[in-house]
């Protein structure tokens, strides 16, 4: 059979069901024979192909999808893909076409086929495998490099796949059984001696990651609830618990929750389970995360627990999910005093502050995602883009409903995700779940050619754009650091953005301009809970400010030094909370 083809039912076999493309000459067998085995979906940018998949994984409960580009320009397109996946430790797999092999360059020319261009040397710092065939692989060998994408610590791998490869004439063979990758486990000493730690602590904290499997939290919730665990997410792991769960403690991170980032500061034991604690969850000034903690780390990659920081006291590499099931089947000691505490000082601080300032006439943005929130059902699917407020401001303010999924990609912070990776999740959705997309305008018009996308596949999509006329995030740092020099982040400053309304109606979308009191509007509640996509323009004012909110100074030297996570500014005494 045509090597195409056997690729094509492989994947199939190694439970791939879509592939996200943009046709190219270089992939075209590839094209052809995925059809044929899979489910395609079109997009109109290759960087939509990376990120849809990405998505998609995080969604699609055991299916898979991968993203098929061309060679050259179809490989640079996805790159920043690649880099998004790897920063978050997320499955992607990539097939790239190329020139045919007796036209590679080998490095002796800067190009010789057309369009031709090395993947494998440009991509290899953000992928944990890249490889270019030369030559047919053989079931085992295939299996084994598009495996190393989904075992810990889970990455995206790139194969790039000459023409002439792609149309090799091969012998069937079956792919093998994919085998299950047996992880390490913790000793039960090290269980012990952690449950012994919780015992005697009187403030725990028990962090859950994005390393927790979702599916997992079937069992492991109740069971949180049951002990009374004083339990906190990262932003990875939001949707593990439900806001409204007796022990949730909210999240904690440099734009976290202000309460959750002073009772985490307050704990004598925090147990971080699935997170690599990075500079975003304990503060770039992390000498003083858990400063008064014994701190145990469970994450499965090495190097993340010896990077040295934060100061860790027990190091943990082994299966985040066994290791948190095995530590709930012991019979902790309820912590009503602490956990009490805790509450109380979730409720003293309200999670809208008075201290920002709203324009006539606008929508605040901190009610807005209050609002919102009252308006979504469990099995929804919640997607706050990736960076500037819209994102900030969902991650620190919306309170999820279990059942719900809730996906950014935030450690990249690229402007431009929310779109396509709304449109992967839509995909995925079973039964045709509701996705709500959360993106601000600046980041929204960087992929807003994917509207085609959301439009052919009639997606049950629905967007809401903060339009606060261009990069807020940008403007307020101009204005906080260079006393209000803007440059780049609006009309005025030589920033172009379009009128709204037009854009959605190229693709024949329906588009509402959202006013106050949005929420009581039979108009925008029959849109919300109608079937295909709908675009809603939420107004948000230019001037708008964002606290709290972790701020810097410039020190005598020129370096910037930040406050730790739980003195937020506009800074509070919380000594007596």
């Amino acid at each position: 059979m045509k090597y195409s083809d056997q690729i094509a039912a492989w994947l199939k076999a190694a439970g791939y069901t879509h592939y996200f493309f943009v046709g190219g000459g270089n992939i075209m067998h590839l094209t052809e024979s995925l059809d044929r085995y899979l489910t395609g979906v079109p997009v109109v940018h290759e960087v939509a192909a990376g990120i849809a998949a990405e998505y998609f994984n995080e969604i699609g409960d055991g299916r898979k999808a991968l993203a098929l580009v061309t060679a050259g320009p179809g490989l640079t397109n996805i790159v920043t893909a690649i880099a998004g996946a790897f920063l978050e430790s997320r499955e992607l797999l990539v097939i790239g076409g190329q020139v045919k092999t007796s036209d590679l360059a080998n490095s002796e020319l800067r190009s010789r086929g057309i369009q031709e261009i090395d993947g494998v040397a440009l991509v290899r710092s953000a992928t944990k495998e890249a490889y270019r065939l030369r030559k047919p692989l053989t079931a085992a060998e295939f299996l084994e490099k598009i495996s190393i994408s989904w075992t810990p610590r889970k990455g995206p791998v790139f194969l790039e796949m000459p023409l002439d490869v792609q149309a090799a004439s091969v012998e069937e063979e079956a792919l093998p059984p994919v085998a299950d990758c047996g992880l390490p486990v913790a000793l039960a000493a090290d269980i012990d001696a952690v449950a012994d730690l919780y015992a005697k602590a009187q403030r725990p904290i028990l962090l859950i990651g994005g390393g927790i499997d979702y599916a997992a939290m079937d069992t492991l919730r109740p069971r949180l609830n049951a002990l009374r665990v004083p339990s906190m997410t990262t932003y990875n792991g939001a949707d593990r618990l439900d806001g409204d769960d007796p022990t949730y403690l909210g999240r904690p991170n440099t734009w976290g929750q202000r309460s959750s980032n002073i009772i985490i500061q307050k704990a004598d034991l925090i147990i971080a389970v699935g997170t690599r604690l990075g500079l975003q969850q304990t503060g770039f000034r992390w000498q003083e995360f858990g400063r008064g903690a014994t701190i145990v780390h469970v994450e499965i990659d090495a190097s993340e627990l010896e990077k040295g920081h934060p100061r860790t006291d027990m190091k943990l590499r082994v299966d985040a999910n066994d290791f948190i099931t095995r530590l709930l089947e012991r019979d902790l000691p309820a912590k009503d005093d602490w956990l009490n505490k805790a509450r109380g000082i979730r409720q003293a601080i309200p999670r809208v502050e008075s201290v920002n300032n709203t324009g006539e006439g606008y929508i605040s943005p901190y009610d807005f995602i209050v609002t919102l929130e009252g308006l979504t059902r469990p099995d929804d699917l919640i997607i706050p883009c990736s960076s500037g407020s819209a994102f900030t401001l969902s991650m620190q303010l919306y309170k999820q409903k279990f059942g719900q999924r809730v996906v950014t990609d935030k450690s990249l912070a690229s402007m431009g995700y929310g779109l396509s990776g709304a449109i992967g999740a839509a995909i995925a959705a079973h039964g045709g779940r509701r996705t709500i997309l959360i993106e601000g305008d600046g980041g929204f018009a960087q992929n807003l050619q994917e509207l085609g996308t959301v439009s052919v596949n009639q997606c049950n999509l629905k967007m809401f754009i903060f339009h606060d006329q261009g990069h807020a995030s940008i403007r307020m740092t101009q204005r906080s650091y260079f006393n209000g020099k803007y440059l780049g982040c609006d009309r005025q400053s030589g920033l172009g953005l379009p009128q709204w309304n037009r854009v959605f109606d190229a693709w024949d979308i329906p588009v509402l301009e959202l006013e106050l009191g949005f929420e009581r509007s039979p108009e925008f509640l029959a849109r919300m809970e109608s079937a295909g996509p709908q675009a809603f323009i939420v107004p948000i004012d230019p001037e708008q400010t964002y606290f709290p909110k972790i701020t810097s100074r410039i020190t005598e030297s020129g370096s910037m030094e930040s406050n730790p996570i739980d003195r937020m500014t506009p800074e509070i005494d919380y000594a007596d909370l």
